[in-house]
Parts: structure tokens; C-alpha cells; sequence
């Protein structure tokens, strides 16, 4: 069951407050049995994990099922297994959760990991075609950045079952700390895109001056009011996305980053030229984001003021490895109670991801 708001944040200040900054804190969830990784070749970058434990719907829910879309990869894969947590736990009706995870390189062993991991987890893969962005795609600023994987979340249309309408689409590197389904709940109010908007950043910024010079090119903003939007918490209307081709608009704005070099990060500043200012907007509760830093040094941030609902830890730096290398920022003590990650017997300590 999800407590309130009030003490899902309460909670959070206490867990900050207590934290050690020598060692992650206990996570205080009763764990399964252990999870070895199949022995193969590739078995080397994926970790060990404890079993989860099964979560139930309580008395109060219906049939409705919530899909969740994620991208599946050995290298986000111990962020997906605490962001996987992290919002079952907090689920009243964990039960109705569907989860979709999309890949580009099959990895069994990633795959069976999730599948041990969460025994009892509704889920279905998808493969991404990796192709179809290849050619798109240009040089960012974060090579991370750069991952064909990165720009699954453009073909949600495509890659759905048509019987699910809408998607809750979530990066890796954030935990819920709130019952999903007040997400899932939310009014698109005709819009094809809910998310939380941040309207008091710099929206130029996020576009090179040669944009805003070519009078062509910045009129696609004429008669919006273009608020940033982070896509990495979004609410899509996969039905209306599809009917309007949005697939092909966000494309089409890839193919002028070529040309022109009209931006300097990776999949967000094609959705922004296509959405900003026409999309529903979301308390900001369910996207306190910016918690791994910038993009080049990612350097520690302090949580920003109100109530949380969603943590994520955008930008360079990824709590897991701040845990590991002993040098964690304050707020990845909040992370850790839904690491699942643990050291194999043979391991002394933990490798750092690159």
C-alpha cells in the first residue's frame, strides 16, 4: 500500500538526515533467495541480485492494468531493477502493473536476471530496431547520450500492442516514492504528452544560436509558449501519437540536427521542438530531476523544495556508482534502500561502470 505524500516525504528527509556517507544504508526490504547470473561469455557485466519479494494489490483495486515502458540494457540494468522496486513497493495495486521493457542487443543474461529478480513480475519484451535511428543520430555532449536505445521512446506508437493505449514511459536512473497509478490517473485533457514543465528555466539554451537565427527554424515555436520538459517521466497517448505521425515529426527534426547542428543534447531537444508548450502539465512532484548533475561533471545537487513523488537522477552522474566508488552525493542515500545489486562471493569490490 502507498502511504501519503506527506509521509512518503517526511520519510525521505529522515532517510537523508540518517544516512551515512561511508557505506549505502540498510534497505530495510525483506529479501528472497540470491540470484546468481548464468554462466556464459557476456555474464561478466551483469550483476548479482537478490530476489525480490512478491507484491499484491490491496482491497481497493479494480482490474485496470498501468503500463510502464522501460529500456532494458546491462548497463542501466541495476538502476531498472531499483526503479522496478521501487514503484511495486510503493503500488497499491502492484498487481495491475504491466511493464514493457524495450532492448536493441538481446542479452539473455540481462533477461533472465529481471525475470529472477522479479518472479512474479507482469512483463513483456520488445525488440527495438536500432537501425531505425542510426543514421539520425548526432553527437551530443554525453556519449550516453548517443545510444540508439536512448531514442526508443520516439517509436512507443510503433512498438506497442495496439490494444495499450496509453504508457507511463521511465528512464532508468529514478525511483518512485509514490503510488504509480496517481500518475497513470492523470488528465491528458486531449494532449498526446503529460509530463511535469519547467517553465522558469532558459528554453533557449537548449538550442544553438544558429536556430534562433534562422527565422525558418524558430517559427515552429510561432503561437506556443515552450516550456523545457524532461522526457525521461512522460504519460503518452500511444493511440493519438500514432495517429498524428509524431514519430516521423521528431525524425524529421533529427534529420536538420544533421544538416544544421541545431542542439547539442540527444533525444530531448526533437521532442521540445515538436511538444513544448502543447502537452499537459504534471505537479512537479513526479519529477524531481537533475539529481546526477549536470551533463559533463555531474556534480552533487541538493533536492529541490516540495514534495517528492518521483526521484531522478538525470545528468552524468548514476547513484549506483557514486555508491560504489565511496564518494556518494547526499541525495543517493535515498537510492539505495531499493538496490537490489549484491557483490558476488568471489568479488571483493564492487567494478565501476564505465
Amino acid at each position: 500500500m502507498a502511504t501519503t505524500s506527506t509521509f512518503i516525504f517526511i520519510g525521505l528527509l529522515s532517510l537523508l538526515l540518517s544516512a551515512s556517507s561511508a557505506a549505502p544504508p540498510s534497505s530495510g526490504i525483506r529479501l528472497g533467495g540470491f540470484i546468481r547470473r548464468p554462466s556464459s561469455s557476456s555474464s561478466s557485466r551483469v550483476p548479482f541480485f537478490h530476489e525480490a519479494p512478491a507484491f499484491r494489490n490491496g482491497d481497493s483495486c479494480n482490474t485496470q492494468t498501468i503500463h510502464i515502458t522501460m529500456t532494458l540494457d546491462a548497463n542501466y540494468l541495476r538502476g531498472t531493477m531499483a526503479a522496478v522496486l521501487s514503484i511495486l513497493q510503493h503500488s497499491t495495486c502492484p498487481q495491475n502493473i504491466e511493464f514493457h521493457f524495450l532492448y536493441s542487443n538481446f542479452e539473455p543474461d540481462v533477461y533472465s536476471s529481471i525475470n529472477s529478480t522479479f518472479p512474479y513480475l507482469n512483463l513483456k519484451v520488445y525488440k527495438f530496431d536500432s537501425n531505425r535511428v542510426r543514421g539520425k543520430i548526432s553527437k551530443s555532449i554525453r556519449q550516453a547520450l548517443d545510444q540508439p536505445l536512448n531514442y526508443a521512446r520516439i517509436y512507443l506508437a510503433d512498438i506497442m500492442p495496439a490494444n495499450v493505449k496509453r504508457v507511463i514511459y521511465l528512464d532508468s536512473d529514478l525511483v518512485v516514492v509514490d503510488d504509480i497509478g496517481k500518475l497513470w490517473d492523470v488528465d491528458l485533457e486531449g494532449r498526446v504528452l503529460a509530463a511535469p514543465e519547467y517553465c522558469h528555466a532558459n528554453f533557449t539554451n537548449f538550442f544553438t544560436d544558429l536556430f534562433w537565427s534562422d527565422r525558418n527554424l524558430a517559427k515552429t515555436f510561432d503561437g506556443r509558449d515552450p516550456c523545457y520538459f524532461n522526457t525521461g517521466v512522460m504519460v503518452m497517448n500511444v493511440e493519438k501519437w500514432r495517429q498524428g505521425g509524431y514519430s516521423q515529426r521528431v525524425e524529421e527534426w533529427m534529420v536538420v540536427q544533421k544538416q544544421k547542428r541545431i542542439y547539442h543534447l540527444g533525444s530531448l531537444p526533437p521532442f521540445l521542438l515538436v511538444l513544448a508548450g502543447n502537452i499537459k502539465g504534471v505537479d512537479h512532484r513526479w519529477n524531481q530531476h537533475g539529481l546526477g548533475g549536470d551533463n559533463i561533471e555531474g556534480k552533487c545537487r541538493n533536492l529541490h523544495p516540495g514534495p517528492i513523488s518521483l526521484l531522478h537522477w538525470s545528468g552524468k552522474g548514476k547513484p549506483w556508482l557514486r555508491l560504489d566508488s565511496r564518494k556518494p552525493c547526499t541525495v543517493d542515500h535515498l537510492w539505495a534502500p531499493y538496490d537490489l545489486y549484491r557483490p558476488p562471493p568471489s568479488t571483493h569490490s564492487p567494478e565501476l561502470e564505465e
